[in-house]
C-alpha cells in the first residue's frame, strides 16, 4: 500500500493510518527479531525491543549486547515503550529522531505544508541546510523513494484524503494541484489500486475477500478484491495469517470469502507445486513507483532461474539501490504471483525470506524439477 508504505518508515513519525495500534503478529515479531540480530539500522524508526530484564527499550541497531530472545518484547513506537514502564537507552537513545530519519521527517513536514507542484529539490535542501545528494540519500535510504516520487505520494495521499471526505473529484483535483483530471488518472489503477471515482464510492478502501487452502508448503492465504489479488501469504497458522493481512491492509474491509476467485487459487497452488502458470493472474495492489518498478522485474525471472538482488537493481535503472530492492522483495504482499523467491544473494546463497528460507528452498527446487 502506497501510503503505508511510506509513512510506516517515516513514522512511525505520525500515526495518521489509525489510532488502534495493530498487534504484532508471531510473524512479524520473528522479522523484528533478524533485524535486532542483525542490527539493522534500516529497521531504525520501524519498531523498538524492549528488554524485560532491565527495563529498557533499544533501537533495532543498539550496539550494545544482545539480549536472549525470551527477554525481549517489541513495541511499534517508543511512546508504546514507555506506556509499559520501559526507559530509553542511554546507548543508542531510541526517544531521539536522527539522522536521515530526522532529515526526511522536516522534509515531509515541509512538503507536506507546500501546496506548490513547484517546490524543488534545490529549494528542499536549502531550506533544510543540506545538500541535494545528501537528501536524495536521506530519502531512498528511509522510504526508498527519490524526493520526487515522495512528493508525488503525498499529493495522492491528500487527494484520496479529500475524496473519502466527500469531495467532487473536480474539487479534489483542483485543492491538491493536478494540472488536469488525466494526471491523477494516468495509472491511478496502480497507485490507487482502483480509479478514484471507484475509490470514493468504497469508502474507507477495499474489500477484501480471502480463503486459505493447504499446499505442499503449509497453509496458503489468498485475498483478492473484484478486480485481482492482493496478498498471497505462506503459513502454518491459519489466526496469524489473518492477522498479518489486517495488519498489511488496515482500511480494507477483511472477510472470509464465500466463493468468487477459486479459479485464481487453483491458479496459485499448481505454481506453488512448480507447475508452469495457465493464465495470468490480475493484481489488485497499491505500492510506491519504485516496489511496482521491482515486482514487475521479478516477473519478468523465468521460471527455474534465478536472479542476484544486484541484477534486479541493473534491471530497474538504479544499480545502487541494492538494498531498495531487498526491501521491496521483503514487502511483497503476492509471493507466488511476484516470485521474490527467485532472488538470492551474490555468493548463490539463498538470502531472507518472508515466509521462511525453508519454503524458498523448496519453491526454487519445484521450479527447476524436470516436468
Amino acid at each position: 500500500m502506497l501510503y503505508l508504505v511510506l509513512m510506516h518508515r517515516t513514522t512511525n513519525m505520525t500515526r495518521t493510518l489509525t489510532n488502534r495500534p495493530q498487534p504484532i503478529t508471531p510473524q512479524v515479531a520473528a522479522r523484528y527479531w533478524h533485524a535486532t540480530r542483525a542490527r539493522d539500522r534500516r529497521a531504525d524508526g520501524t519498531f523498538v525491543l524492549a528488554v524485560r530484564s532491565t527495563r529498557i527499550y533499544c533501537r533495532p541497531s543498539c550496539p550494545a549486547r544482545r539480549p536472549l530472545r525470551r527477554n525481549v518484547t517489541f513495541y511499534r513506537t517508543r511512546e508504546e515503550a514507555e506506556r509499559h514502564g520501559y526507559r530509553p537507552c542511554l546507548r543508542c537513545r531510541p526517544n531521539e529522531i536522527s539522522g536521515p530519519v530526522a532529515l526526511v521527517q522536516r522534509a515531509a513536514g515541509l512538503l507536506a505544508q507546500s501546496t506548490e507542484e513547484g517546490l524543488t529539490l534545490c529549494q528542499l535542501a536549502e531550506t533544510l541546510g543540506a545538500t541535494q545528494s545528501t537528501l536524495r540519500r536521506a530519502f531512498l535510504q528511509v522510504t526508498g523513494l527519490k524526493p520526487h516520487e515522495f512528493v508525488q505520494a503525498l499529493r495522492l495521499n491528500r487527494f484520496k484524503a479529500l475524496m473519502r471526505a466527500g469531495k467532487s473529484i473536480t474539487d479534489a483535483l483542483y485543492e491538491t494541484g493536478y494540472g488536469s483530471s488525466s494526471r491523477v488518472y494516468e495509472g491511478s489503477n496502480a497507485q490507487l489500486g482502483m480509479t478514484p471515482a471507484t475509490y470514493r464510492k468504497g469508502g474507507m478502501g477495499m474489500k477484501l475477500g480471502y480463503t486459505i487452502v493447504k499446499s505442499p508448503l503449509g497453509k496458503v492465504l489468498v485475498a483478492a478484491t473484484e478486480r485481482g489479488v492482493s496478498a498471497v501469504y505462506l503459513g502454518d497458522d491459519e489466526t496469524s495469517l489473518v492477522a498479518e493481512l489486517g495488519e498489511e491492509y488496515p482500511r480494507a474491509e477483511i472477510a472470509a470469502a464465500s466463493n468468487g476467485f477459486e479459479r485464481w487459487v487453483k491458479e496459485v497452488l499448481q505454481r506453488i507445486e512448480g507447475r508452469p502458470p495457465h493464465i495470468e493472474l490480475p493484481l489488485d495492489l497499491q505500492a510506491t513507483a519504485f516496489q511496482r518498478r521491482v515486482w514487475k522485474e521479478l516477473q519478468r525471472i523465468p521460471r527455474g532461474s534465478t536472479r542476484t538482488y544486484s541484477q534486479v537493481a541493473h534491471s530497474v535503472g538504479r544499480p545502487k539501490a541494492v538494498r531498495a530492492v531487498a526491501r521491496a522483495c521483503a514487502s511483497n504482499p503476492v509471493s507466488i504471483v511476484v516470485p521474490c523467491h527467485r532472488v538470492i544473494r551474490e555468493d548463490g546463497a539463498l538470502a531472507g525470506y518472508r515466509w521462511g528460507l525453508s519454503r524458498k528452498e523448496q519453491l526454487l527446487a519445484s521450479e527447476r524439477s524436470p516436468g
